[in-house]
């Protein structure tokens, strides 16, 4: 017998998620045929969020730990990056890197690339002049988000087609239908070995003609191994642009299908705030986190016993329709109030990159509805990428009147 959750992670369901959460709530906290424990509530999940005998560290899994790609290969392995450790590694690596990514110590980093977001956005909209039909996706969201990305990190926009094909394998091998827990992890180390053996030149190169950038600082202050500033760089290339492209698509989608809402933000560029925020959580990027929880001690909760060394699965975009917590959580209402989502997990965990995608979005769509003429849907529900985890339309197609002028 197929459960709610097995469902729900088949493709055939990916354009409506949604329908099926009702009936994943019903049992909280469910035990799945292969042992691991999904959990769709909110209150449940914020809890597991915050409960320090809930792993994030694949090594406390027997079988993820022994993993080891191949002595042949050129590229060494990687350490986990620190959203897969717990503290006090996590704490410790986390505090580095945000030492030069926001307050206190960067505290303008993030704020202070607002002007050449605009200057990207402007530039990617003026491309689309002249055109009747334009995808969404490919022409914007997805180059908005990895040239900021490239920029902020000092990875070069041109190396993109390299690190774009890397990503990819490894955003797929979070997907659970694709392979058992040690297939999936055997393949994105090999991945990322090779990602971060691209990434080590550019540290050299970095560390003897430094920039203002995110690589360089990392490389002289010395604080950070140069293996953790590898995965590090790689974990924030990768989430840095694949979550945010998700983000402006269902945004733009959902504005498309709310008209009411996009003429409001329209007529009204501070509204973006409000836009983003309940965007996050009816349609979040994120459905569940990559990084697989495991129980560090037997967990009572909701009447249910996770044993320990179980692997638990949070159902964040689950927890953000639940009725319990938001009244009348079915309808995209961006004057909610008290809207505590999920859209970026929470606890410890919490997205480390918020920040830069909330403002990349609300500039995004700010910009989008403000300056294309007559946006309409070509097809609706459009065609979504393949994962159950990064949620998203694969392309989203437009056809337009036109595109007003920038200023």
């Amino acid at each position: 017998m197929t459960t709610t959750y097995e469902t729900f992670l088949d493709y055939a369901n990916r354009a409506d998620p949604y329908a099926l959460f009702p009936e994943l709530r019903r049992t909280p906290v469910a035990r799945q045929p292969d042992g691991s424990y999904v959990v769709s509530t909110y209150r449940e999940i914020v809890s597991l969020l915050h409960d320090p005998r809930v792993s994030s560290d694949l090594r406390n899994l027997p079988e993820i730990a022994n993993i080891r790609i191949s002595p042949d290969d050129a590229a060494p392995q990687l350490p986990p990056e620190f959203i897969r450790r717990d503290p006090p590694d996590h704490d410790r690596l986390r505090a580095m890197v945000m030492k030069h990514f926001g307050p206190p110590g960067a505290p303008g980093r993030v704020a202070g690339m607002e002007p050449r977001m605009r200057e990207i956005i402007t530039e990617l909209i003026d491309g689309l002049v002249g055109r009747s039909r334009i995808d969404i996706v490919d022409d914007f969201a997805y180059p908005l988000p990895v040239t900021v990305i490239c920029e902020l990190l000092g990875v070069p926009r041109p190396d993109e087609p390299l690190f774009h094909k890397w990503s990819q394998i490894a955003v797929g091998t979070n997907d659970p239908t694709t392979g058992t827990i040690v297939e999936r992890n055997q393949l994105r180390f090999e991945t990322l070995a090779k990602l971060g053996q691209y990434l080590n030149g550019l540290a050299d190169a970095h560390q003897r003609e430094p920039g203002d950038d995110l690589l360089s600082a990392l490389v002289t202050d010395g604080e950070m191994a140069r293996p953790d500033v590898l995965s590090t760089a790689a974990l924030l290339l990768i989430a840095g642009h694949e979550t945010t492209v998700n983000l402006i698509a269902n945004g733009m989608l959902t504005l498309l299908r709310h008209p009411h809402v996009l003429e409001r933000l329209r007529q009204d560029p501070g509204y973006a705030v409000n836009v983003v925020e309940e965007l996050l959580r009816y349609e979040p990027p994120i459905h569940m986190p990559g990084p697989r929880r495991t129980a560090l001690a037997d967990i009572e909760i909701a009447g249910t016993t996770i044993p320990k060394g179980s692997v638990i699965v949070l159902v964040l975009a689950s927890g953000n329709r639940d009725p319990e917590r938001f009244p009348d959580p079915d309808r995209f209402d961006p004057d909610r109030r008290d809207n505590q989502h999920l859209g970026f997990g929470g606890g410890i965990h919490y997205c480390f990159g918020a920040p830069l995608a909330r403002l990349e979005t609300r500039l995004a769509l700010t910009e989008l509805t403000r300056r294309l003429v007559g946006p309409r849907l070509v097809a609706d529900p459009p065609p979504y990428r393949h994962t159950p985890n990064l949620r998203g339309p694969l392309h989203l197609l437009l056809d337009i009147d036109g595109v007003l002028p920038a200023h």
